[in-house]
């Protein structure tokens, strides 16, 4: 690679295509969801059939108006459905229905980092989803699924603000929950009902001109949103810095292989001959009807986490983590007023319930341990019937069996043993069981007491209350430097 000659940066903008969750689909009253066998949710409308006329799902343009709205868009009164034309096999009418010229909503923005770092918002518009091809590589052939065609979507372009490829993804994450808030779109990016197409050029810092952009087409995931960047963005300095240009071309992302492949260039790309779709009038969306979406919103992201350290005193990150869903942050609220203790609540939603998220592979909504289980084995923690290990144990079998911790602490005897007098005993038997490990501590290695607490905790099986155990150690090592 040539010696750079000026710090570069890249310049990303992305456009983020969002599978409404309605009944049916945006201008037809088939089945919209994900699944269902090879072409059979299709209906004359969505195949494009002779004489067959669309009729706009109302539940759509609000849940885009939602959208509009938690993105601090302006909601145009008045927008118009576009043909955008192109031949190709998933699209049987040979034109998608979009929107074009006049969007529903735009001039909006969202705030990701700590820092307050904002990306523009150009516009939100409606527009109907294609349908499948299936490549058959054994059989030589590609097949093609229409369920998907006049499936809702709304597609979110935003301006050019973002500068790493780690702001890119946290954009997306950021739009991700702001839509399942707002329950308008599942998120689920493995089914397609959340994918995004990349724009990106670089330039020199400090030059205001852009460079030449390439797209990326079609990625779906977060990881894949990262590493496409990356690459592209290491690709187009290269190319720059050995002094040659960047060509307009359009990629995909091949995750295999850890590249983007050229899928077209600008010679061929395109010409989509947008016209308004004579079918549709006018879409309108009354007043009426976007202060009725407005104050139906729920509490957003961003408040909820202000909310949190507020209500509850919580750092910033904590709060950051525990808003990041609407299901977790339920779930957080519904155990922390079981157990009223927010920060327990908070260590525990963290540590061992997201750990066990990790672990399965489930969302909070799966998990078999109850907000009121969990409060209820908060408080047996906090009022000393079972000590943090066991308690973390009993989380365990909660988890797996989804029983609650009252029985799990008396089925298997792990009520935490507080009796000063057994745990005394078990101290003294530590003690003289290890001579050599007791005089180390004596001559002054006092970090050997918590060798001597892990022999209390063995032999109460976990049982013993450590801070008692500790202290009755103390009380006795101490009595023998005595005595010496």
């Amino acid at each position: 690679m040539a010696k750079r000659t000026a710090e570069m940066e890249a310049v990303i903008g992305l456009e983020v295509h969002a599978q409404l969750s309605t009944a049916t689909k945006l201008f037809c009253g088939c089945r919209a969801e994900y699944g269902g066998e090879p072409n059979t949710r299709v209906c004359p409308v969505c195949l494009g059939l002779p004489g067959a006329l669309p009729v706009v799902n109302r539940t759509a343009i609000e849940y885009a108006v939602r959208a509009g709205l938690a993105t601090h868009c302006t909601v145009a009164p008045e927008s118009v459905f576009a043909r955008k034309n192109y031949f190709y096999p998933d699209c049987p009418k040979n034109y998608q229905i979009s929107q074009y010229e006049i969007p529903l909503c735009a001039d909006g923005q969202v705030t990701i980092g700590d820092g307050g770092h904002t990306v523009g918002i150009t516009r939100i518009h409606l527009e109907e989803d294609a349908g499948k091809l299936v490549h058959d590589t054994r059989a030589g052939c590609s097949l093609v699924d229409l369920n998907r065609c006049g499936v809702p979507l709304i597609e979110i372009v935003s301006e050019p603000d973002m500068r790493t490829p780690a702001q890119a993804r946290e954009y997306v994450q950021k739009l991700r929950s702001i839509l399942r808030y707002l329950d308008v779109c599942d998120g689920n990016m493995e089914e397609g009902s959340l994918r995004c197409d990349i724009n990106i050029s670089v330039r020199r810092k400090g030059d205001e001109k852009l460079g030449v952009k390439t797209e990326i087409k079609n990625v779906n995931s977060f990881k894949f949103i990262e590493q496409a960047l990356e690459f592209e963005t290491e690709r187009q300095r290269e190319i720059v810095e050995s002094g040659g240009d960047v060509t307009q071309d359009t990629l995909l992302w091949d995750a295999a292989k850890g590249r983007a492949e050229i899928m077209r260039t600008k010679e061929e790309a395109h010409d989509y001959r947008y016209f308004p779709e004579p079918d549709l009038p006018l879409l309108r969306a009354p007043e009426a009807m976007v202060s009725a979406v407005a104050a139906a919103l729920p509490e957003l992201p961003d408040l909820r986490r202000a909310r949190f350290e507020d209500q509850y005193g919580l750092p910033s990150y904590d709060a950051g983590v525990l808003t990041s869903s609407r299901e977790l942050a339920d779930y957080f609220e519904a155990v922390t007023s079981g157990c009223g203790d927010a920060k327990a609540a908070s260590n525990w939603v963290m540590g061992e319930v997201m750990r066990e998220l990790n672990e399965r592979q489930v969302e909070i909504t799966d998990l078999k341990v109850t907000p009121v289980a969990l409060a209820g084995l908060i408080v047996a923690l906090t009022s000393g019937k079972v000590n943090a290990p066991t308690a973390k144990e009993v989380f365990k079998e909660m988890a797996s069996t989804g029983r609650p911790a009252a029985d799990i602490i008396v089925d298997k005897g792990l009520e935490q043993i507080t009796d000063d007098e057994v745990i005394r005993e078990a101290a003294q038997r530590a003690i003289d069981d290890n001579p050599d490990a007791e005089a180390k501590y004596l001559g002054g290695k006092e970090a050997l007491l918590k060798f001597f607490v892990g022999q209390v905790m063995k032999a109460t099986r976990g049982k013993a209350n450590p801070q008692q155990a500790e202290t009755i150690l103390k009380s006795l090592l101490s009595s023998h430097r005595d005595e010496a």
